[in-house]
């Protein structure tokens, strides 16, 4: 034994370590061997050894030695397949030494390395095994790529996509792209091919073709071309093969396809935004310029800017970010005038929404009502552009349907039809893309809108709730909608189930073939896989086998077409997966023939067979035939004697005997074979063609293929024939082998055959041959085609030369079509070739054009340029010309929407052509057409109302081709509406009456015509008499078809002329019994011409409207016939019945069916119908047949008869009043005086009964009769005119003048001059008696003043009549709501108000204008309408922008009573009687209702108020808490109620009694903390409500609620306030924010909510100091406690760092009542457990602020801070506070004399002044006036005189604002002190504030509060950031200089510092460092105005010295005096 030998004997004992890393490499390779081995062993993957193994491959993979590399790889792929998911941990190292060592090795190494990388997927170490590859394909030796590449793509191949994830992959492609080795670059586009097989083109190509040169595109386009269907995973992970284990007997069958269970998988769905990396917009899009642009006032400049947010969110996929305010300022820009704007913004949101998808949830749902809303416009720019939005927000999971059922609910009550109907057509295609799971359970909300949408004025609403209503049927099935469904109709029903089975044909056919194509393409390439594509390069064409592509191809084309009809068995799915090979067949050598045959032949034959002499071949032909005859069973031997044959003899056998006897025998096993294998077939073909061509040999060919068909069918050997014909030499065989094609479809048929092929073929290649044989061999193949097929076959042969056209007619005429008499005379013995059409004309193939219909077609159509539609039309009709007229339905539903707008084009030669398109489509669609068109064919028949011939013809052109498509009986019920369409004039009707009986004439039997009975019966009395002719003619062709019995039946809704004329033509058929309708025939209509036809109740509903039109609807059978005439005496039983039967009258539901509009529109057909229907049903027979009669007479009669019983139908008639009004309007639509002065006698009557019962028109029954009211009010007869104003007056008693103004202004813009002279009387009489009512719609009086301009006299003698009303009542001010003017129009108006200022002046009626003071006058002497102008809220109701008018108040319709109505006693003259019936009003009544409870309310309250005892205010005390509980309550239902459009009045009222009441502070003190609670939140939450401002004085109501808030925190218990607002730091419930509730996120409302509360607390905490004594400590230390201990130390530690607004105020609280109270502030906590464990949180803050307090000595050493305590310092130093004081004191009095000495401040200078004199006696203010004159010193004098006088009398302004300005310290050490309101308030009418804008939420925070100045003038830096915040709060930066005394306080106060001051200089201890501070007023009135310039100059004491007075502002007061010339003081 050799050493080498022991070596490797010895090495065997050694441990594994030493072993693999030995320096022998054969130790080392035998090592690999036995590990290798070792883990082929182990069959438990836990195995312990296994663990050991992993960590060797890292250095056993990287042997230098080749062959023991390779044994390396051996081992590791046996451990691999042994081990588990465990070993993943090895992946990354073990990956990345193959790809560093084993990629370049050799051909066997490399094969095994990607063996391993695969084995890794396997174990499913994916992302290592792509890290590697990341590193391989950057190795610079191409050699290594191309591994690389081919095992991602043979993982990816095997594994799927699910297991390899693409989106890695797509990331190394593009450097692969451009690399420069050719081989890599072949291989990249191989790995792209493979992956368009698994995610799809579309994907991969937006990803990477941007990267790639245009070389390598077109490359890839041409390669992309040849990938078809998707792919499919043959090779689990083993996990899953652990799950499903599989039998070993199938792995046998790998080749054959995948299992069965396999089969009917779905490809996995790749998601291609999952494939792409997220990019960020935000940061570029700030860096544009976006948010200056969207600003800009030029348009294109705000495009621009939308535009580049539009360019950067198109990206596939958006990095999340904050996008609130970029679609909070694209809501406001979707809004915009410019259309082009709002389609960028629009197009932006829809490209946000395929960006963001799940992120753009939130603002998606904000931006969506604005969207639906926008939907109204009708530019279809913008309509697409919203489709496409709306569209992109629910494929891209924005929105779901759950989501948008409110914003729905909303849209569908839209007014405008377009966009309920947009609206319900995107809810269909919502429905349609989502799950069956998602409807179910949302079904119940959309279906009661949808049905409530049935019931839609408008067809196009109809029809897209039933396409709503069908798309639900058909995801969840009728059962859950049946309930639902029980309400429609039978018509509707019929409708709806006719959609359902029209949605769900077709995609139920598609849902079958399409698993079919899908899994017969994945099964054919997965069982290529194992065998053929190992390579990414072999997925190109030029590298791939020969034989397979066609395989593939003709097996996905054929297969799937025959499966459709054919059933699915596994049988059949086996057969097709190896069909492929089947066909095709593989090379075989002569030896391995011979070798299968084995005895089946002899041997001798074989040899005779190769013999070259020819009688040996001819005798071994016998013989084999013998042989063959003699063969049992033929089946398993088929193919190798087919196979024998082709090789021996073979075809090129010379000799004519041979191969006679070679074709027989082969047809012989053809014919006897069981089954006889496809690919024998091709096998022989080409020979057997050939043969055909030899006339020796033809009929044994020709027999041969005929057999071949019968075996395999006729379809493959015509699809195989026609490459070899085309291709081959020899004419003869092109020519013979159409003659036998001829031969087969007379045998077999067409339903075989590919007939598009065949007829390609036949066109292409037989008529286009040179030889003529061959073309006539042709012709006759075409003829034998026509047989089977029809007429229709001509269409394709449209392109055919004109000779040759003329001889295929002639040839269509020697094989007239059979259709299904020409039945096949063989059959065919396969069972799977299945028919692949029926024969006739469906045989013929038709085009699926889905894909030509395109969106820019589509919009194309709607272009406004007409060429551009032009473009469109003819577009379409080319591709039914490339389609051969013969297309399938699908996708046309689009098509047919867009040919219907074209029908209206404003075009007539866009019209004519858009008819002969629609027309041929329809010939080409066939009778499909008659469901997808969407009743276009109405549309078309509408046509015919033109009045040029040629459009009529076109019309007529394109019914023939309907008719050609469909039957007659679809097209009678259009044809039945048209002929009563009255827009169709008489050419038209007589055009389609001619049509229809030429269409009647060619029929026997057609019962439908009946249908068409009564509108041609109406048509025999048509005035044209040419109408009447062809109607007469088609009489008797309806007669005919439908024979006498069935008319007789139709008869008795016929009446008249056209009934006698149907019984006498009835006559001539004497068999018949003819019954008497003699009554019917005499109720004719004398002295006119037209004739009424009878409703469905037997009445006429032909319905005489505006210009004596006609219009009638569409009858019905009759329930019951009546044959007495219509004008018989009813007897005495129907005379007792009561008149009118209100029992089942559902009133509601007919006023949802009210469209609510202000300008009249006549009734449409359905509104006559609905309202016969309701006359018939809800009043008597006799009254009902009077109204509905055609005879005026009788609707006199009917008038008279309501009239006599109106006093005691009066509850009735309410209840019906909205039926008897749409019958009045009917009345005054027709042209008969008598009726309509009857009409008017009877209107007054009937609305003064209304009035007595207390009832108020509903909104849809004022829509119903105002507008016609309005528009007819200018009749031509005098006396109509008279009595209508008269009427229109008296409307005000029963309707709103608020509601009722908008129609008397829609009546200003009719055109009728003397309609608009009336309306503009009115304005002017409601005006001047109902003036508070409309006072909020004044701007309206710019249509009155334009209407000056006109030409006619009158119209302009009414408006200037009416604006000098106007000024009479609302003096100059009158001017800002007449709008802008010529000069001419302003000097005319000028006139005549100085005119109306004279005779007012004569008629001493006072001066225009003085309405309000004496309505001032009169609230303050008898206070019965306080409420409206008491308080400070009042000032800011009116806001002295408009005049105050006496208000008469009235009810909302929903209560139906009014004012004056009201169940209870009155006070006064109207209103509750006493406090507490005004509040129970209050609580229970209505918005408006409780108006009357307010208004008692604020009169004894002030009453109370004014009592000099103050007992009668003792009395409302008790009362208070429930006042304010019902007031809080109604704040909520008043701005609901005027959200809804109705006017703010309520909430100005309950807003003025909150005000009234807060005003006493014993009131405000008696509300209870629970009740303080609701009101503060109520109040806070309208402050933050978006939609306030667009209520009626809006911007005044915010203005309101600020100052409530604040006079609530003025006022009320502050302990109570505390706590309260405490309590609202916390998120507030969503619940109580009022709903609908925004769009904005829950967090962002409560932040807003918690910053105003914040806000309120500073205004609390700012004068904590004068109210420390007030307040409970306790218990707001309690709730201090409780706030603390909610948050927990983790989330104020939090906080802290996120900088918290609500944990900081609450810290600046604790911290300022520590500085207040000092130590003894631990002696108020005696409702905190401090003994709890852990101590409590404020425990440790208040020692906190004490220490820090303590180190900046601004606590004294009692421990108290003595900020206010003057004394003390000032007993140290008396004379410098004395000097301090002084000029503090002289400083004020400067600021005071310049408000003295401004006109609008001087009287509250004035009462300033009379303050101080009150608080500081001693001093003389008038030794500050030295300089001043006598004048001013008198003026001052006898101000203080007159404000004493007030005082003493009691009326002490409270309304006045005490405007102090803060003091010069204060100035100096806090230059930002904001004003105590929330809202800077222009009260005195200052211009520079006139443009400032209310803010509603615009609280100030103090300079401690301001974020910017954090670091600022701090007194101290405390050791912590909690310090560092109570260092910064409230104050703390005035300590900059004055750290312990400066304070703030109101005038109260000084009066106590000021007796310090003066006890300190008596005393003569002056303090040097004390300050005197300035006191600012901390009265919180809300007209405090900002700090003026003067006012802030004095920046430092020293400068103001002790000057007297400021010289300027002396020399301005003095000024002032001057002008007054007297001391007479202004009235406050």
């Amino acid at each position: 034994m050799s050493e080498e030998e022991k070596l490797l004997k010895e090495a065997k004992k050694w441990p594994w370590e030493d072993r693999l890393f030995h320096k022998n490499w054969k130790v080392r390779n035998d090592a690999n061997i036995d590990l290798a081995g070792v883990c082929d062993s182990v069959t438990d993957p836990k195995d312990p050894r296994l663990r050991d193994f992993g960590p060797f491959f890292k250095k056993t993979l990287a042997d230098a030695n080749a062959p023991v590399q390779e044994k390396a790889l051996d081992a590791v792929i046996a451990y691999l397949r042994a081990a588990d998911a465990d070993a993943g941990r090895y992946a990354k190292e073990v990956c990345d030494i193959v790809v560093a060592k084993c990629l370049t090795g050799r051909p066997k190494t490399v094969e095994k390395a990607q063996m391993v990388f695969l084995l890794w997927v396997e174990l499913e170490a994916v992302e290592a095994f792509l890290d590697a590859m990341e590193k391989a394909i950057k190795n610079k030796v191409a050699k290594a790529v191309v591994p690389a590449i081919d095992v991602m793509f043979q993982a990816l191949s095997e594994f799927g996509a699910k297991i390899v994830p693409p989106k890695r992959i797509l990331k190394m492609l593009p450097e692969l792209f451009d690399h420069q080795d050719e081989k890599v670059r072949a291989s990249s586009k191989g790995l792209t091919l493979e992956l368009c097989r698994w995610i799809g083109k579309d994907p991969v190509k937006s990803i990477l073709f941007e990267k790639m040169r245009d070389t390598m595109k077109k490359e890839l386009e041409a390669e992309l071309a040849n990938v078809t269907g998707g792919a499919r995973p043959t090779r689990k992970i083993r996990s899953e093969q652990d799950k499903e284990p599989e039998p070993e007997a199938v792995t046998e069958a790998v080749g054959s396809g995948p299992s069965d269970e396999s089969a009917p998988e779905a490809p996995p769905e790749i998601d291609e935004y999952e494939l792409v990396d997220p990019v960020d917009i935000l940061t570029p899009l700030e860096k544009s310029g976006f948010w200056e642009g969207v600003k800009a006032a030029k348009w294109l400049e705000r495009k621009e800017a939308v535009a580049e947010l539009t360019k950067l969110a198109s990206t596939k996929k958006i990095a999340p970010g904050d996008f609130t305010e970029v679609c909070r300022t694209l809501k406001k820009i979707i809004t915009d005038v410019n259309i082009a704007v709002a389609v960028e913004a629009i197009q932006a949101v829809g490209n946000l929404a395929r960006g963001l998808r799940t992120h753009f949830s939130g603002n998606s749902r904000m931006l969506l009502p604005i969207l639906l809303e926008k939907l109204k416009e009708k530019k279809p720019t913008l309509t697409e552009a919203l489709t496409q939005t709306l569209q992109a927000m629910h494929k891209a999971g924005c929105l779901s349907l759950a989501d948008i059922v409110e914003d729905v609910k909303v849209a569908v009550k839209n007014k405008v039809p377009l966009v309920r109907s947009l609206t319900l057509n995107w809810v269909t295609l919502c429905i349609e893309t989502s799950s069956k799971s998602i409807v179910l359970k949302v079904h119940k909300d959309y279906v009661p809108i949808c049905m409530e949408c049935l019931n839609d004025g408008t067809p196009e609403v109809r029809d897209a709730a039933f396409s709503a209503l069908a798309a639900i049927a058909k995801l969840v099935g009728m059962r859950p909608l049946e309930r639902s469904l029980e309400k429609l109709d039978d018509v509707r029903k019929k409708k709806l189930s006719d959609m359902i089975g029209t949605t769900g044909s077709d995609p139920s056919g598609g849902s079958v073939s399409a698993p079919g194509q899908i899994s017969n393409g994945n099964v054919s390439e997965a069982s290529e896989n194992p065998f053929i594509r190992k390579s990414a390069a072999s997925m190109l064409s030029s590298k791939r086998p020969v034989h397979a592509a066609p395989a593939n191809r003709k097996g996905g084309s054929t297969k799937p077409a025959s499966s459709k009809k054919g059933e699915v068995a596994v049988s059949q799915r086996n057969m097709k997966a190896v069909e492929p090979e089947d066909i095709e067949p593989s090379e075989m050598s002569l030896d391995e023939i011979e070798m299968r045959l084995g005895s089946l032949v002899q041997g001798d034959t074989i040899t005779k067979l190769k013999s070259s002499a020819w009688k040996d071949r001819l005798e071994a032909i016998g013989l084999l035939k013998g042989q063959v005859e003699g063969i049992e069973d033929l089946d398993p031997s088929v193919e190798i004697l087919i196979r024998l044959l082709c090789a021996l003899p073979g075809w090129t056998e010379k000799n004519v005997q041979v191969q006679q006897q070679t074709i027989e025998v082969i047809s012989y096993i053809a014919s006897n074979a069981r089954k006889f294998p496809k690919k024998c077939v091709v096998l022989c073909l080409f020979g057997i063609s050939e043969r055909v061509a030899d006339i020796k040999t033809r009929a044994q060919a020709m027999k041969c293929l005929t057999t071949f068909s019968e075996a395999v069918g006729p379809g493959l050997v015509f699809e195989r024939l026609y490459k070899i014909m085309k291709d081959h030499k020899n004419p003869k065989v092109l020519s013979e082998g159409i003659l036998w094609m001829i031969s087969a479809v007379e045998d077999f048929g067409v339903s075989h055959i590919k007939l598009k092929d065949l007829i390609d073929f036949c066109k292409d290649t037989g008529l286009q041959s040179s030889a003529a044989a061959t073309r006539n061999a042709t012709i006759k193949l075409i003829g034998a085609l026509h047989k089977y097929v029809g007429p229709e076959i001509k269409g394709f042969l449209v392109d055919v030369k004109p000779a040759l056209l003329s001889v295929l007619d002639a040839e269509y005429e020697k094989n007239p079509y059979e259709g299904s008499a020409a039945a096949p005379k063989k059959t065919i013995k396969t069972s799977d070739s299945s028919p692949l059409s029926s024969g006739g004309l469906d045989s013929l193939p038709r085009e699926d054009i889905s894909g030509k219909i395109t969106a820019t077609l589509l919009k194309n159509f709607e272009s406004p340029d007409w060429k551009t539609r032009l473009e469109s039309i003819e577009a379409v009709n080319k591709i039914l010309e490339e389609a051969n007229k013969r297309i399938q339905p699908s996708g046309t539903g689009e098509l047919f929407g867009a040919l219907r707008g074209r029908l209206y084009d404003s075009n007539k030669k866009l019209v004519m052509e858009a008819l002969s398109t629609i027309g041929s489509v329809a010939s080409a669609m066939g009778s499909p057409v008659e469901k997808l068109s969407k009743g276009i064919l109405s549309d078309v028949l509408k046509c015919l109302g033109d009045n040029k011939k040629q459009m009529r013809e076109c019309t007529m052109t394109t019914l023939e081709l309907w008719l050609a498509a469909v039957n007659l009986d679809k097209m009678v019920p259009y044809t039945s509406v048209a002929l009563t369409e009255p827009k169709i004039g008489a050419e038209g009707r007589k055009d389609l009456f001619e049509w229809i009986t030429k269409q009647l004439i060619r029929l026997d039997d057609f019962s439908d015509a009946v249908h068409l009975l009564k509108p041609t019966a109406s048509a025999v009395a048509d005035k044209s008499a040419d109408v009447r002719k062809a109607a007469e003619a088609c009489l008797g062709e309806i007669i005919r078809v439908c024979g006498p019995e069935l008319v007789t039946k139709n008869l008795r809704d016929i009446q008249g002329p056209p009934l006698a004329l149907i019984v006498e033509r009835l006559k001539q058929y004497g068999s018949v019994p003819v019954p008497d309708f003699t009554d019917n025939m005499g109720a004719s209509f004398k002295g006119s011409s037209r004739v009424g036809k009878p409703s469905s109740n037997g009445v006429a509903d032909r319905v005489p409207k505006h210009g004596n039109k006609t219009v009638a609807t569409r009858g019905a059978v009759t329930r019951s016939s009546r044959t007495e005439p219509l004008l018989s005496i009813h007897d005495i039983a129907v005379q007792s019945q009561p008149l009118l039967n209100v029992k089942d009258s559902s009133k509601e539901d007919r006023e949802r069916l009210v469209v609510r509009r202000f300008k009249f529109e006549e009734p449409r057909l359905e509104q006559i119908q609905d309202l016969e229907n309701g006359l018939m049903r809800y009043f008597r027979e006799d009254l009902s047949r009077r109204l509905l009669s055609t005879d005026f007479k009788k609707h006199v009669e009917g008038i008279e008869l309501l009239h006599r019983a109106l006093p005691s139908i009066g509850k009735e008639v309410i209840e019906l009043v909205d039926i008897l009004m749409r019958w009045l309007v009917l009345r005054f639509c027709e042209s008969n005086t008598t009726c309509i002065l009857k009409v008017l006698d009877f209107l007054p009557e009937m609305i003064e009964m209304l009035r007595n019962e207390a009832y108020l028109l509903t909104e849809s029954e004022a829509a119903i009769f105002l507008p016609c009211l309005i528009e007819k009010s200018g009749h031509n007869i005098e006396k109509v005119r008279e009595k209508m104003r008269e009427l229109m007056k008296q409307m005000v008693s029963i309707y709103s003048p608020a509601k009722y103004f908008p129609y008397v202004l829609e009546g200003l813009r009719l055109k009728n001059n003397r309609t608009r002279i009336e309306c503009v009387d009115l304005v002017g009489f409601l005006l001047e008696h109902h003036g508070g009512e409309i006072s909020g719609q004044l701007k309206s009086l710019q249509i009155v003043a334009s209407l000056t301009a006109e030409r006619d006299g009158e119209i302009r003698k009414a408006a200037l009549n009416t604006l000098a009303t106007g000024y009479k009542i609302l003096g100059e001010d009158i001017w800002r709501f007449v709008g802008k003017l010529t000069d001419a129009q302003r000097s005319m108006i000028d006139e005549k108000f100085k005119s109306k200022a004279r005779e007012m002046d004569k008629r001493k009626e006072g001066k225009p204008g003085e309405a309000r003071a004496s309505l001032r006058r009169s609230v303050r002497d008898n206070g019965s309408d306080v409420a409206e102008q008491s308080g400070e809220v009042s000032r800011y109701m009116s806001g002295g922008s408009g005049p105050v008018f006496a208000r008469e108040t009235y009810a909302h319709p929903e209560f139906h009573m009014d004012r004056s109505s009201f169940p209870r006693p009155h006070a006064g003259v109207s209103g509750p009687a006493d406090w507490n019936e005004a509040v129970d009003i209050i609580a229970h009544g209505s918005p408006e209702q409780s108006v009357e409870g307010m208004k008692v309310v604020c009169h004894e309250l002030t009453q109370a108020m004014s009592d000099p005892d103050g007992s009668a205010l003792d009395d409302l005390v008790k009362d208070t808490d429930r006042l304010v509980a019902c007031l809080a309550t109604k704040v909520a239902k008043t701005f609901d109620f005027s959200l809804l459009g109705a006017s703010s009045r309520s909430c100005k009222y309950v807003l003025n009694t909150l005000m009234q009441t807060f005003q006493s502070k014993k009131l405000a003190h008696a509300v209870k903390e629970s009740t303080l609670n609701d009101l503060i939140t109520e109040l806070l939450l309208w402050l933050l409500d978006e939609r306030v401002p667009q209520i009626d004085d809006g911007g005044q109501l915010l203005k309101a609620l600020n100052v409530l808030m604040l006079k609530i925190l003025e006022n009320a218990d502050r302990t109570s306030s505390f706590v309260v607002l405490f309590n609202l730091l916390r998120p507030l419930d969503p619940t109580r924010w009022p709903s609908p509730a925004s769009a904005e996120a829950i967090s962002v409302r409560n932040l807003k909510f918690s910053d105003l509360v914040v806000k309120c607390l500073i205004k609390l905490t700012k004068v904590l100091n004068l109210h420390i004594h007030e307040v409970d400590l306790d218990v707001i230390l309690k709730s201090i406690h409780v706030y603390l201990q909610e948050l927990g130390m983790e989330e104020i530690r939090r906080r802290a760092g996120a900088d918290d607004k609500p944990l900081r105020m609450v810290k600046t609280v604790l911290h300022e009542l520590v500085k207040l109270r000092g130590t003894s502030i631990k002696g108020h906590l005696s409702m905190v457990p401090i003994d709890m464990d852990p101590p409590p949180i404020i425990l440790a803050y208040i020692d906190l602020n004490l220490q820090t307090l303590a180190a900046a000595k601004m606590l004294t050493p009692g421990g108290v801070a003595m900020q206010n305590h003057w004394a003390d310092s000032a007993a140290n130093n008396p004379a410098p506070a004395t000097n301090s004081a002084d000029a503090q004191l002289k400083q004020e009095l400067a600021a005071i004399f310049k408000k003295i000495g401004d006109k609008q401040t001087c009287s509250i200078g004035l009462y300033e002044l009379y303050r101080i004199t009150q608080l500081y006696p001693k001093v003389d203010i008038f030794s500050q006036l030295q300089n001043a004159s006598e004048a001013f010193r008198t003026y001052i004098r006898d101000g203080l005189a007159q404000m004493e006088k007030n005082a003493a009398a009691g009326r002490t302004p409270s309304s006045v604002p005490l405007a102090t300005p803060p003091p010069s310290a204060l100035t100096l050490s806090s230059p930002k002190m904001a004003p105590m309101s929330p809202v800077n308030i222009n009260t005195f009418g200052d211009p520079r504030l006139q443009n400032v804008r209310a803010d509603p939420t615009n609280f100030h925070l103090p300079p401690a509060y301001i974020e910017d100045e954090r670091g600022g003038n701090a007194a101290y830096r405390g050791p912590s950031s909690d310090q560092l915040e109570y260092s910064q709060t409230l104050g703390e930066q005035r300590n900059d200089r004055f750290p312990a005394t400066v304070s703030s306080g109101t005038l109260d106060v000084i009066r106590e510092r000021m007796k310090s001051i003066q006890l300190a200089a008596a005393s003569g201890n002056p303090d040097p460092m004390s300050r005197p501070l300035m006191p600012v007023n901390g009265n919180f009135m809300h007209n405090q105005l900002p700090l003026s310039p003067e006012q802030t100059v004095l920046e430092n004491p020293a400068h103001v010295g002790a000057q007297p007075m400021d010289e300027k502002a002396l020399s301005g007061l003095q000024a002032r005096m001057e002008r007054l010339k007297s001391g007479s003081f202004e009235h406050l």
